[in-house]
């Protein structure tokens, strides 16, 4: 038997998808673009017109030089399309090189190239050298992990198992007939192959929305894969379920982001993402279909790929709801995901390793209900050499063995807090939106676990006066030991309109990966991003513009007063804490003068990990560790909300339909029946 072939390189864990660049071997042409010219921020639509500001994206990328990121190339299919001179090919090439080596996030870089043998080979400026080598590559590449090669690309999680099938489907019916050398197989079986599990990831993705929830790092990328499938795909049943899916994940942006900004709770994030809503993936993708954000060029490639589309348009409707943006209050109410623990009730065999690899969009390596069939994966896929995986490797001999006598599920249900840390599971989202601020948390999501990359809540005014709070893993940049992205353990959070609890009760001894547990959690808080900071009675008060904020913490608190966060972070000593936030503003309250003293005025009383809290807003509100989140003496719920519930749609969980409303537009979307009904798109 052939020795398989080994694509590995340096691995380390990203801090953000910035991290991965292309290795571009020569200098850019005479007469590219040299600077960034950088863009100024829209909190209004700034023209109802689609093509206007559809040409103003592409204007934009033509002025200025694709990102360094493994992005980068993108731009360079704007510069194709519209025939404008220089095109970096260099960059183009370099992206067909990181693909050939098979490196981590080659998949992202794929749906570039697949857009530009479909809809670009045949413009003057795209040249038959690198249309051969582009086919080559897509002949020669790994689409799935079955196929041989031993390599450390990530296959399973949501995000990338998208990109992963709709590449290999669309790399399938480019060459229907050829033999793809690394399978054996002929580009007719790679369609069929691929198109079973593009189905059934789009068919959760209707019934229990994005598990990676509101993501606004990879938003970008599942909307890049559906818009290809949208735009090239043969299969009627695939795009149509496409669009549905695409109209959804566009409608959870419009309804959970606050003037184009994304700055709700969400399933993953990164650090620099979290600290300014100007440098996330999707704000080019918001300025470009909602008129609101900014064309960043950082990290973006929906906005490329929608820019180009010929078959998408955005229905009216999700339009309107974006830029409702002066409603005096929005609640939105939303489920995602589903509870590893309810698994065969959605259809999962737990013996099954195809069942394995979608339960694995939810990065449920080591649940005790899963981790006997990682074991199994592990195996199948040669997984025990992907750099993804170095914990696993270390133990293989105890996980192959453990899973006949239960060891490994006691172990998994003993160190469930600490070792299942990435897995996404059922969360219910609650954002509360004014004209003057947005607060929005995941509502008791998983108290006292570990969270490598989740983002519970946060307080936002404008792109810099934000807030949030975590309990660092550790002084790092990367998970599990990351200071600021993720959680080192996660609190138990309830949420009623502008007020948010917050109540951390960390472990004091550590586990198998995170073995030293810090005693404190933090705010981020940062003094510059506000017109006024006021500090009394233990609250700290901001002020931007006519937006208001109060922060408590239970414990005390002190600003750290060195380094990189001066002034911008808020610590509290101890293990157990209760932070409060309340978001007010000057239409709501008066002056910022008549808020504080409200605030300051206002009863704050603590037990243990209980707090009955007088808003001056919302009245008696009490909540716990353990117990149910009250106002005025009445149940507050935060859990089993609707797949939606806000002032455009309602839908039950798993839902039949769903019917968007807003000024007289309507959209419904019937997945199974196959039907996008509207009559207005923008």
């Amino acid at each position: 038997m052939e020795k398989e072939k080994v694509f590995q390189h340096e691995f380390f864990n990203t801090s953000g998808v910035n991290d991965f660049k292309l290795k571009v071997a020569g200098d850019p042409p005479a007469g590219y673009p040299k600077e960034e010219i950088p863009d100024s921020y829209s909190n209004r639509c700034f023209d109802l017109s689609y093509e206007v500001r559809r040409q103003a994206f592409i204007e934009r990328c033509l002025r200025t030089p694709g990102a360094d990121s493994v992005k980068g190339h993108y731009v360079e299919l704007i510069r194709i399309n519209e025939d404008c001179e220089p095109v970096y090919t260099d960059k183009l090439l370099a992206a067909l090189d990181y693909i050939d080596q098979r490196r981590d996030c080659s998949d992202f870089v794929m749906l570039g190239i697949i857009r530009l043998l479909y809809q670009l080979r045949d413009k003057r400026l795209c040249t038959s050298q690198l249309v051969s080598k582009a086919e080559q590559t897509i002949l020669n590449f790994k689409y799935w992990s079955d196929e041989p090669g031993i390599d450390s690309m990530c296959y399973w999680t949501e995000n990338h198992q998208i990109m992963f099938s709709v590449n290999e489907y669309l790399a399938g019916q480019y060459f229907p007939e050829s033999g793809f050398p690394n399978s054996g197989m002929t580009g007719k079986e790679k369609k069929e192959k691929a198109r079973g599990r593009i189905l059934r990831w789009l068919e959760l993705r209707f019934k229990t929305g994005f598990s990676e929830w509101l993501s606004h790092i990879y938003f970008d990328e599942d909307l890049t894969a559906l818009i290809n499938l949208i735009d090239f795909c043969d299969d009627e049943e695939l795009v149509k379920k496409s669009l549905i899916i695409a109209d959804l994940l566009l409608f959870d942006m419009a309804v959970n982001s606050y003037y184009g900004m994304f700055v709700s709770t969400h399933g993953r994030s990164y650090t620099e993402e979290k600290m300014s809503a100007l440098c996330e993936s999707t704000i080019d993708t918001a300025k470009f279909l909602f008129g609101m954000g900014l064309f960043a060029g950082k990290d973006n490639m929906s906005a490329v790929t929608l820019a180009l589309s010929s078959k998408y348009r955005l229905p009216q409707v999700i339009f309107d709801v974006a830029n409702d943006t002066q409603r005096s209050e929005m609640i939105n109410r939303q489920r995602v995901a589903i509870n590893i623990r309810e698994a065969e009730k959605w259809g999962f065999n737990l013996n099954s390793i195809d069942d394995g690899m979608v339960l694995l969009t939810q990065q449920a390596y080591v649940h005790p209900r899963t981790i006997n069939l990682m074991v199994r994966m592990l195996e199948a896929f040669r997984w025990w050499d992907n750099q993804f995986f170095p914990e696993f490797r270390a133990a293989k001999l105890l996980l192959k063995w453990g899973r006949y006598i239960g060891l490994t599920r006691l172990i998994a249900t003993l160190f469930e807090k600490d070792i299942g840390r990435n897995t996404v599971e059922e969360c219910n989202i609650y954002t509360y939106r004014t004209p003057d601020y947005m607060l929005s948390s995941a509502q008791d999501y998983k108290k006292g676990h570990g969270a490598d990359q989740h983002h519970i809540w946060q307080a936002t005014i404008d792109a810099e006066a934000i807030c949030f709070t975590t309990h660092p893993g550790g002084y790092g940049n990367t998970a599990p030991t990351a200071y600021w992205t993720g959680s080192g353990f996660l609190p138990r959070v309830g949420q009623y309109k502008n007020v948010v609890f917050i109540l951390y009760n960390l472990p004091v001894i550590g586990g198998l990966l995170l073995r030293k547990v810090l005693p404190f959690t933090h705010a981020w808080f940062p003094k510059t991003g506000y017109d006024e900071v006021k500090e009394e009675n233990g609250w700290i008060f901001g002020r931007k513009g006519d937006g208001f904020i109060a922060l408590y913490s239970g414990n005390g608190y002190r600003w750290q007063d060195s380094g990189e966060y001066r002034d911008n972070e808020v610590i509290a000593e101890g293990r157990k804490n209760i932070w409060i936030c309340e978001m007010g503003s000057k239409n709501q309250n008066g002056s910022f003068e008549e808020f504080v003293t409200a605030i300051t005025g206002s009863g704050v009383e603590i037990e243990g990990l209980r707090v009955r809290y007088f808003s001056p807003d919302q009245g008696d509100l009490q909540f716990g560790w353990k117990e149910s989140l009250t106002q005025n003496g009445k149940p507050v719920d935060i859990k089993d909300y609707p797949r939606y519930d806000n002032p455009y749609c309602q839908a039950s969980f798993p839902p039949e339909t769903v019917t968007i409303r807003k000024n007289g537009s309507c959209l419904k979307l019937d997945f199974d029946k196959l039907a996008r009904e509207t009559e207005d798109y923008i």
